[in-house]
């Protein structure tokens, strides 16, 4: 049976050559990033070379990279950081009600503390207004958060647009761009913002690491209070091996992005066009402001979770917008904003593509799909009503 990997939002394998550039440092490398004696500074200097990489590749300065245990501890550190040193500015703070939950939840935690939080919507195919966000901004306003492109849907969101806005009016700016690396080009000066966060295992690097662009002049409360790690921003030994697999990654999906995402943008619109004439079939979010990799779209008439089911026992991994596989029987909120009911929202699939699909694996998805659906169509009462 045909094993094909369509999750790539979710996760990466992480790549040959970034686990050959770890491994030094989980054996003969393995110093403490803080030492002064020979196995410390090797350490360092591993740690100094995947800051000034990194820091490169998004057009930043060194000092203002921050390495964290990931996408979700970037986003806290970036939205409680901002908002607990400029609290006495303003309590105000703006986002959309598409973000990933490592935005939202942040968010709701600081409502309890009792700041007030305006959460914008988006349009029918999940797209930001620059006017209405403008029109959202207060005199205190401290903090805007909107992530460069959707988890669920793909959708790419107008970062540098809003950014000029936050940047003329003095407001700090943070981007969730965990999705977007790898997939677009990142320069944090063309997309004026402030703060910006990266995962490195959505680009082929290990779990468990990530990084926070801090501009420099931006002060952060640490999550984390301990030792003077990481200029004081985020205490913890650093975790070199996983930094430099960041590192790597990022670097490779840097130079290699314009070879590979022509290949996967053409996959995804094939897909899309094969997948679209099943009846009764939508793409959520925009065609045109979308990552190279991601489809998502709602299917009718079905329940997400048999769909998943049906395709993984094909040997397909693939996700859906409905939340129930985490104890919830809500449909997703990404999807429930852009305008769809339950029913269809509970009838999503989303599919992303990764480096090493093949135009194979996009025909076997094409031939397996449609009698899934079907059967299932036909098992639905909704369906045969």
């Amino acid at each position: 049976m045909k094993v094909v990997y369509l999750d790539h939002a979710a996760t990466t394998p992480v790549r040959a050559e970034v686990i050959e550039a770890m491994l030094p440092y989980f054996r003969d490398k393995f110093g403490n990033a803080s030492s002064v004696y020979g196995f410390g500074r090797e350490a360092r200097k591993a740690l100094d070379d995947a800051r000034q990489k990194t820091a490169d590749i998004l057009n930043a300065g060194f000092n203002e990279i921050v390495f964290t245990g990931g996408g979700s501890e970037a986003n806290n550190l970036a939205i409680k950081g901002a908002a607990w040193e400029y609290r006495h500015k303003g309590g105000h703070i703006i986002t959309s009600g598409i973000e990933h939950h490592a935005v939202l939840h942040p968010m709701q935690q600081l409502e309890k503390e009792g700041y007030e939080v305006t959460y914008l919507p988006v349009d029918d195919q999940g797209l930001i207004s620059v006017e209405e966000f403008a029109n959202a901004v207060r005199e205190d306003t401290i903090l805007v958060s909107f992530m460069h492109a959707n988890n669920e849907i793909g959708v790419i969101e107008p970062i540098a647009q809003i950014g000029a806005i936050t940047k003329e009016r003095g407001i700090l700016f943070h981007t969730d761009a965990v999705q977007a690396a790898g997939m677009l080009d990142i320069d944090v000066k063309k997309l004026n913002v402030d703060m910006l966060s990266l995962s490195a295992h959505k680009f082929y690097g290990p779990k468990g690491v990530g990084a926070l662009y801090v501009r420099k002049g931006v002060r952060l409360v640490p999550l984390i209070h301990g030792g003077s790690h990481e200029s004081r921003r985020r205490a913890g030994t650093e975790n070199v091996a996983g930094i430099v697999g960041l590192a790597k990654a990022l670097e490779l999906a840097d130079a290699e992005r314009e070879a590979v995402v022509p290949k996967i943008q053409r996959l995804r619109d094939r897909l899309i066009d094969g997948i679209l004439q099943i009846p009764n079939t939508r793409l959520n979010g925009s065609r045109e402001q979308r990552l190279p990799n991601n489809i998502n779209v709602s299917i009718e008439f079905i329940e997400g979770e048999s769909l998943l089911l049906n395709l993984d026992l094909m040997g397909i991994a693939a996700s859906s917008g409905s939340a129930c596989t985490s104890g919830s029987l809500d449909p997703s909120h990404v999807l429930m904003a852009l305008g769809l009911t339950h029913e269809v929202a509970h009838g999503s699939l989303r599919l992303t593509l990764g480096r090493d699909n093949t135009d194979a694996e996009i025909d076997y998805v094409l031939e397996i799909l449609p009698p899934i659906v079907q059967r299932l169509r036909e098992m639905s009462p909704l369906y045969s009503s």
